[in-house]
C-alpha cells in the first residue's frame, strides 16, 4: 500500500477518534458512543474479533489464557485477563452470580482493568496507526504535489482538497478554528493560543471553492484583528498579494515536507 493511501487512512482514523471522543462522557451525561462510527474505527483495528454470550470482544492474542481484551460497549474497557473471566464480570449467568467468589469479581474488576473510555480510545488509535507504514520518499511527496497541481489547473476541487489535506497532515497544520473559518474555504495553518484568550494562525493556506484559488500567507493573523476575515477574503480573491499562490503553493509545501526528513 502506498504512502498516500496509508496517510489517508491515518487521517480517517484520527477523524473517527475525534468523533468518538466527543461522545464520551460520565454516566450521568447520558452520552452514548455512536456504534456506527465505532464500527468504522474498528475496521482498522488488528486484534481478533470474537463474540461471547452477548459481548463483542477484541483479543490481542486469540487463544486460551490471559491477554488484552477490549469490550465493545460504551465504556470501551480494556482488560488483561481471559475471555472466560470477562464473560463472568460483564455478562454473568444467574448460577455464576450466586457464587460469593464470583460476586466479588463482578462487583470489583479493578484487578484486571487496564483502561476505560478516553484512555482506551487513545490505545485503540495508537494501535490502528501503528499498523500503517508512514515512511515516505521524495517520489511520494512529489506525487502528492503533482496531483494537487494538476487538480488545481484542471478545475478538480476534490483533488486539490485531498492533496492539501495530506500536506497539512505532514506539516502539522490544523483546520482553521471558528475564529478564522470562512464558508466554502478550506483553511489550514499553525494555530497558537496566546495569553489573554488570543488565538493566532499562520503560516496558513487557503483553498477557495468560491474562486478556485490556492494561496499561502507566511505572516500570522490574530483573533483580535477585526479585519481578519476581510484579509482572508482578499487573499483568496487575489485582491492582496500572498506569499505564494496557485501551483507554487504545492511546490512550497513539497519543499517544507522534504525538509522535515532528518
Amino acid at each position: 500500500m502506498s504512502y498516500k493511501e496509508n496517510l489517508l487512512k491515518k487521517i480517517e482514523i484520527d477523524r473517527l477518534v475525534r468523533t468518538i471522543a466527543d461522545s464520551i462522557g460520565p454516566v450521568e451525561s447520558g452520552k452514548r458512543i455512536d456504534k456506527t462510527v465505532l464500527a468504522q474505527l474498528m475496521a482498522f483495528f488488528p486484534w481478533s474479533r470474537r463474540e461471547a454470550r452477548d459481548l463483542v470482544l477484541f483479543l490481542e492474542t486469540d487463544g486460551p489464557g490471559k491477554t488484552r481484551i477490549l469490550v465493545m460497549d460504551n465504556d470501551l474497557t480494556i482488560y488483561h485477563t481471559s475471555v472466560e473471566d470477562v464473560m463472568l464480570r460483564k455478562s454473568p449467568t444467574v448460577k455464576e452470580m450466586v457464587n460469593l467468589r464470583n460476586a466479588i469479581k463482578i462487583l470489583n474488576d479493578k484487578d484486571v482493568v487496564i483502561s476505560k473510555k478516553a484512555a482506551s480510545l487513545v490505545t485503540i488509535q495508537e494501535i490502528c496507526i501503528g499498523e500503517l507504514d508512514l515512511s515516505f520518499t521524495q517520489s511520494d511527496i512529489d506525487g502528492i504535489a503533482r496531483d494537487g497541481k494538476a487538480s488545481l489547473e484542471n478545475g478538480y476541487p476534490q483533488g486539490v482538497q485531498e492533496s492539501l489535506m495530506l500536506f497539512a497532515e505532514m506539516l502539522g497544520l490544523t483546520p482553521a478554528p471558528k475564529a478564522f473559518s470562512l464558508n466554502h474555504h478550506d483553511i489550514y495553518g499553525q494555530v497558537s493560543e496566546k495569553p489573554g484568550g488570543e488565538t493566532t494562525i499562520g503560516p496558513l493556506i487557503i483553498f477557495s471553492l468560491v474562486h478556485q484559488t490556492l494561496t499561502y500567507l507566511e505572516s500570522p493573523l490574530s483573533s483580535r484583528d477585526k479585519g481578519r476575515f476581510d484579509t482572508l477574503k482578499a487573499l483568496s480573491s487575489g485582491e492582496v498579494e500572498a506569499s505564494a499562490s496557485g501551483p507554487a503553493v504545492f511546490d512550497l509545501m513539497r519543499s517544507k515536507a522534504m525538509a522535515t526528513v532528518s
